[in-house]
């Protein structure tokens, strides 16, 4: 039942919002979402909500959506369950981007593609000493989605173009120093936190700030940290094509050993072609693109995966990543130099087929602008 898996607790004028799969990591299911856009919903309309909290049970925040779901109703015919539990997603990522009413993220641990979405929107989030981060998506034969264009793309240079290309992992530390996350705050004291947000009935953004202030530390960035890298990675990372990033990257190690540059060839080269060339088209787009632009063109994008007319890879690589493990995707196009500009077009293009229609987003309440601008 969506009232076990996502838990709800009042205190006084807060919501307290509990992701509660802990076994499977928080994966959002379908109830799962229809739970918290109808709570997040009744919530904008509701004077006597004036905070929510949203966090994870056990040692994931929230480790994506349900992709073996969609890809198994994919593989019985049914695309268009998958397609509208994406439409679904979509609109709950915007309806938090543009909420009135404050969110703290909680992100304490694993917070990997549709976990982002639900967090990364968010007005405050909170990494900790647990947190591990990452759009993997192009490696799942899929692409950096749930408004990843609008957030990654509003990162420091082309830190952003490197997160969804090479599907990064971040701790707690490189959030905080990138901006995805707002604060860090040691997981020993997110109780204490809590309790005080919802004892001090504060409502107004500088309120809350003020508050968890009191309880945020700097963490040290690690010395193998990628974010002490952002020289390299604007250079590279800035290029126009895949091919050129990766030949960029090649580059760096041509006269020295670097095992960072090495590692993020290697990632970039075990994902799909046909992924990589949509994550940085997607990206790059998404720079001059408001949030509910993003999240409708990402749902032309993510239909077009689904159907499957152009490229069968997001079958392909849940089956070698996440079903049969064997780590062993057979992309198809299997090389960049096959991908063509024509077949990336076709991404982002409306689906041709009947009964499909883009996403329509519900109205922004008081016409309030979306709270991650401050990005």
């Amino acid at each position: 039942m969506a009232s076990q898996v996502v838990l709800v607790e009042e205190k006084s004028v807060v919501r307290i919002l509990t992701l509660n799969r802990p076994k499977q990591l928080n994966v959002l299911t379908s109830p799962m979402i229809s739970r918290l856009l109808e709570l997040f919903l009744s919530y904008q309309k509701n004077p006597n909500v004036k905070l929510i909290i949203l966090k994870g049970q056990g040692r994931a925040f929230c480790a994506g959506g349900d992709v073996i779901s969609c890809v198994n109703d994919i593989r019985r015919g049914c695309w268009r369950l998958a397609t509208d539990f994406m439409y679904k997603q979509y609109v709950l990522d915007y309806v938090i981007a543009t909420s009135p009413k404050p969110q703290v993220s909680i992100m304490d641990g694993i917070v990997m593609g549709g976990g982002a979405g639900i967090s990364i929107h968010g007005r405050f989030r909170i990494a900790t000493e647990n947190t591990v981060f990452a759009m993997p998506e192009a490696a799942l034969g899929h692409f950096a989605d749930v408004g990843a264009s609008y957030f990654l793309s509003r990162l420091p240079g082309f830190f952003g173009e490197y997160l969804g290309l090479a599907g990064a992992r971040l701790d707690g530390a490189e959030m905080l120093a990138s901006g995805l996350a707002t604060h860090f705050v040691p997981s020993m004291r997110l109780k204490e936190l809590t309790e005080d947000l919802c004892g001090s009935g504060a409502s107004d953004a500088a309120s809350i700030s003020k508050i968890i202030d009191t309880y945020t530390q700097q963490p040290h960035l690690k010395d193998s940290s990628a974010y002490h890298r952002l020289d390299v990675i604007d250079k590279c990372f800035s290029r126009n094509t895949v091919e050129e990033i990766i030949f960029a990257l090649e580059r760096e190690i041509a006269h020295k050993t670097d095992d960072w540059v090495s590692r993020t060839i290697l990632s970039m080269k075990k994902a799909s072609p046909i992924s990589l060339k949509i994550t940085l088209r997607s990206i790059r787009e998404g720079r001059a693109l408001g949030i509910g632009q993003c999240l409708i063109r990402e749902f032309r994008i993510t239909s077009q995966v689904i159907k499957g007319d152009i490229s069968k890879d997001l079958i392909e690589g849940c089956r070698a990543i996440l079903i049969e493990k064997d780590n062993n995707p057979k992309w198809e196009p299997s090389r960049l130099e096959d991908v063509t500009e024509r077949m990336v077009e076709k991404y982002f293009q409306r689906l041709e087929d009947d009964g499909w229609e883009d996403l329509k987003l519900p109205p922004i309440p008081n016409s309030h602008p979306p709270l991650i601008s401050k990005l």
